[in-house]
């Protein structure tokens, strides 16, 4: 069946139906990124996404979750839009939760 991934928005194919021969089987998921996904509103997503919040498993070893602003990073926690910071997904996937203020880059799928 054709879906359209929640996270990016572009169309793929699911089997669900048939996990085993679905392309996100072929994905190894490590452990933090099952349980990151389990607090999420996604129900499937991408494998391109997939493999992207993998990878913040790796990152999160080389840019953990900023105890103070002056550790943020301009491009990895957050960009610059006119005067205003904007939060990047990944810097909210490092939160741990939803703060469910419809933030631009919500990394758990909240939206209103």
């Amino acid at each position: 069946m054709v879906k359209k991934c929640k996270r990016c928005h572009k169309e793929f194919t699911c089997t669900c139906d048939n996990i085993t021969n679905c392309d996100c089987s072929k994905i190894e998921l490590y452990n933090v990124t099952k349980e990151y996904l389990a607090k999420t509103s996604y129900d499937c997503i991408c494998n391109n996404c997939l493999e992207e919040v993998n990878n913040y498993a790796l990152l999160s070893e080389k840019y953990p979750f900023p105890q103070h602003p002056t550790q943020y990073i301009e491009g990895i926690h957050y960009y610059l839009d006119g005067q205003y910071w904007v939060f990047t997904n990944y810097f909210h996937y490092l939160k741990g939760s939803c703060c469910k203020n419809n933030c631009r880059h919500c990394a758990y799928g909240y939206s209103l």
